[in-house]
């Protein structure tokens, strides 16, 4: 993803080039598809081992799409914001360190 910049902290939003936005609702819509996919197995009944082996794939999924905004957003929102001098949002990071631990 590019270096776009965007003043996160004051308007909340984040503008992402329309390339950006294929990308994450492409990864999305298939994590939506794989979920979809493990609730098909529960009404078969498939051997748990087969779904827990899905699960496991929707959660690196997620965990790789999560990587990927919030490196985004470190490059972009959170280095914008500091060289504006808003410190503040170093607290902002240590609370999304947090949550995804």
């Amino acid at each position: 993803m590019e270096n776009n910049t965007c003043n996160c902290m004051k308007t909340k939003s984040k503008k992402r080039t329309s390339e950006e936005k294929k990308a994450l609702i492409s990864r999305i819509n298939r994590i939506s598809g794989q979920i979809i996919g493990v609730k098909k197995m529960i009404e078969e009944d498939r051997y748990c081992d087969d779904v827990l082996t899905q699960l496991a794939a929707i959660d690196k999924a997620v965990r790789s799409l999560s990587s990927l905004i919030f490196k985004d957003h470190m490059r972009t929102c959170i280095v914008d914001d500091i060289l504006k001098g808003n410190v503040e949002v170093v607290d902002e990071v240590v609370e999304l360190f947090k949550r995804f631990q």
